[in-house]
């Protein structure tokens, strides 16, 4: 219970000590569902300010400035997210990408089997035959993208 009681809870925890960083490592951290919200953001955005954030997640005001501001703080202490500072404004910026996380789900939890990841979204989903034709369109030029640039990786669409 340590752990969730602020400075001292994080000192004796080891998430800090005598200000210090103690370094994360991406398989060392699962991120909450707020936290993963928070991600989606600035994967969309790219970075943003706490306000940005909380205008994108809850434009219908859901959830408190300072919720949102301590989530950050939090997720940067995991290693989730850096901030620069802009005036008194911090700007946060996720530190790795959706692909990168996307990588390690698949790595963790399918031991890198992309037709087993493909195949437990396709069990899991009721997924009509419009999506099932659009995923085929996908998987169509992503393969003519390879061909075309061999094994580089292909151009952002």
């Amino acid at each position: 219970m340590l752990c969730g009681l602020g400075f001292l809870g994080r000192v004796l925890c080891g998430r800090r000590f005598f200000g210090a960083r103690r370094r994360v490592i991406l398989s060392d951290v699962t991120p909450s569902q707020r936290e993963l919200d928070i991600l989606k953001v600035l994967w969309e955005l790219g970075s943003a300010s706490v306000r940005q954030v909380l205008d994108r997640m809850c434009p219908k005001g859901e959830l408190a400035f300072n919720t949102v501001q301590t989530v950050l703080r939090i997720m940067e202490d995991k290693g989730l997210v850096e901030h620069r500072s802009e005036g008194r404004t911090f700007i946060y910026t996720p530190k790795y990408s959706r692909e990168r996380v996307t990588s390690r789900f698949l790595h963790k939890v399918f031991d890198g089997s992309l037709d087993q990841l493909v195949l437990s979204l396709l069990k899991a989903e009721d997924i009509s035959p419009e999506e099932l034709k659009e995923l085929e369109q996908l998987i169509a030029r992503q393969r003519r993208q390879k061909q075309e640039h061999g094994d580089e990786e292909p151009p952002a669409s």
